[in-house]
């Protein structure tokens, strides 16, 4: 007997892109920094929100490339100067990654008390019936 996967199953069609994407996103960093929260704030809105405390604006990047929100953290190279007796604040730069699904859109991106919020929104889907029409076969 023949194992199926997600991919293979004769009645989805073109999912196999999503067994690549559960693989890669189980292989994602379990680094736990920065921490963050998902809340949903409405039926069809959510926020993500990063503690990314001592990060300005500019310290910060947002990138949406193949359904994959990528956030990155980076401080600038001053202050490197200072000379520290205790450093428990971290400093290090970071990359958090959340892979969205097609109906899902990025709102707005505020950033405000050291917490990076960014909303997102989940869009209807288009809820049209097409008719395909069939062509006769030219057999000769």
């Amino acid at each position: 007997m023949t194992k199926l996967t997600l991919g293979t199953h004769p009645f989805l069609l073109g999912f196999d892109e999503l067994e690549r994407l559960v693989e890669r996103t189980a292989k994602a960093s379990a680094d736990g920094y920065p921490p963050y929260n998902i809340e949903q704030t409405s039926e069809a809105s959510f926020r993500i929100t990063l503690a990314v405390a001592g990060f300005a604006e500019g310290d910060l990047s947002l990138t949406l490339e193949n359904n994959q929100l990528t956030v990155r953290g980076r401080q600038g190279e001053a202050g490197r100067e200072r000379v520290f007796l205790h450093r428990g604040i971290a400093a290090r730069q970071f990359q958090r990654s959340f892979v969205l699904a097609d109906s899902v859109e990025v709102g707005e991106a505020s950033l405000e008390n050291g917490l990076l919020h960014i909303d997102l929104v989940r869009r209807e889907p288009d809820a049209t019936v097409q008719t395909i029409r069939i062509n006769r076969s030219s057999t000769s």
